[in-house]
């Protein structure tokens, strides 16, 4: 959206997703890097259904182009519903809502690499603490916070994961 001088706002759609490759049902809001890139998740399409992790790379024409970093397969999460966060070192972190070793969901990294992105579970979740619900922070000393929506024996907990 942009702002007109008569006070109205003007649309333009960046990326329209298909539901393929691309991705479907982009949620959890969007970040911005350093050199005016856009990255988001969609919580299902890909190349396994299980959602995307992509990159909006704003062109000098005025149009955007998309990359998929990583589709995701259910092992190593499914439905990446919250935002993603930035490291220090460029790495992206996020939260999906299933897959993972239980099913449960994860908090996942995406690394940059010379050949792409390269993802690592960080941890999957077992039940106490299961579905995490929303985007994860950091602390000075690099500790992950985040929240679930459920457990197997409460509604739902705080968590924090250690380097």
């Amino acid at each position: 959206m942009k702002p007109n001088p008569d006070g109205t706002w003007t649309e333009s759609v960046l990326h329209s997703f298909t539901f393929g490759a691309d991705g479907g049902e982009p949620s959890g809001g969007l970040i911005f890097d350093a050199a005016s890139n856009l990255y988001g998740t969609t919580q299902y399409g890909g190349a396994y259904g299980e959602g995307v992790a992509f990159r909006l790379k704003p062109n000098p024409d005025g149009t955007w182009t998309e990359k998929v970093l990583h589709a995701f397969t259910c092992a190593d999460g499914a439905v990446p519903d919250a935002g993603l966060i930035f490291d220090a070192a460029g790495s992206l972190y996020g939260t999906t809502y299933f897959g993972g070793t239980y099913g449960w969901g994860v908090v996942f990294k995406l690394a940059p690499t010379s050949s792409g992105w390269s993802e690592r579970v960080l941890h999957s979740f077992l039940g106490y603490g299961r579905r995490p619900s929303g985007p994860v922070i950091f602390d000075r000393a690099g500790n992950l916070y985040g929240t679930t929506s459920e457990g197997s024996t409460n509604y739902g907990l705080v968590f924090e994961i250690t380097p």
